[in-house]
């Protein structure tokens, strides 16, 4: 059994009879009465997000979550297929797990498989991607002397700010944890 002064970001809990994601948590030490801990949890199979509070030193039944890593192979309708990198077990999952990282999704992208007891809970991608630049209006020469951007549609169809010098046909790193720019990737 852990104790909330184990909460930690992305930790995995039973609470009620569901499975929650710590989203966010802090811990209070207020002038007055006993110290705190205000947490932000996920429900893992409703997407819910509700806030709780716990007493400092409060038993928490954390949940051990297995991580693997799995190719991304394709798409067909409303499934998403992954490939287990050490077994080559083929997996299709629903595309709700994708919903906040479909934009990134290319063939081969390598990408972290949460799962309990067999249970995929969760998809992440990793934090930068390369994709290639499929459209973009050529920038206007001469207007480099501030931080002038430009909107480029990336090979996933997914739209990012880039600088003006970046052109149709270039690679460029993405980062996907705020969906922007970073820089120019070498081909």
């Amino acid at each position: 059994m852990a104790t909330t002064a184990d909460i930690r970001n992305g930790m995995a809990m039973e609470l009620e009879g569901q499975l929650y994601y710590v989203v966010e948590f802090q811990h209070v030490k207020p002038g007055k009465g006993g110290a705190f801990v205000r947490t932000k949890l996920k429900n893992v199979k409703t997407g819910a997000v509700i806030e709780r509070t716990f007493r400092s030193g409060e038993s928490i039944s954390e949940v051990r979550v297995e991580k693997a890593t799995m190719q991304y192979l394709y798409s067909a309708g409303d499934m998403f297929t992954l490939m287990d990198m050490q077994s080559y077990e083929q997996v299709s999952l629903p595309e709700e797990m994708f919903r906040d990282i479909r934009g990134y999704l290319k063939e081969n992208l390598e990408l972290t498989v949460i799962k309990h007891d067999e249970l995929v809970l969760g998809v992440e991608a990793p934090l930068f991607v390369t994709l290639k630049v499929a459209s973009s209006a050529p920038g206007a020469r001469g207007d480099t002397a501030t931080n002038v951007t430009k909107p480029a549609t990336l090979e996933t169809g997914m739209e990012v700010q880039v600088p003006l010098f970046i052109n149709e046909g270039d690679t460029i790193k993405v980062d996907t944890r705020t969906g922007k720019y970073l820089e120019r990737a070498s081909a």
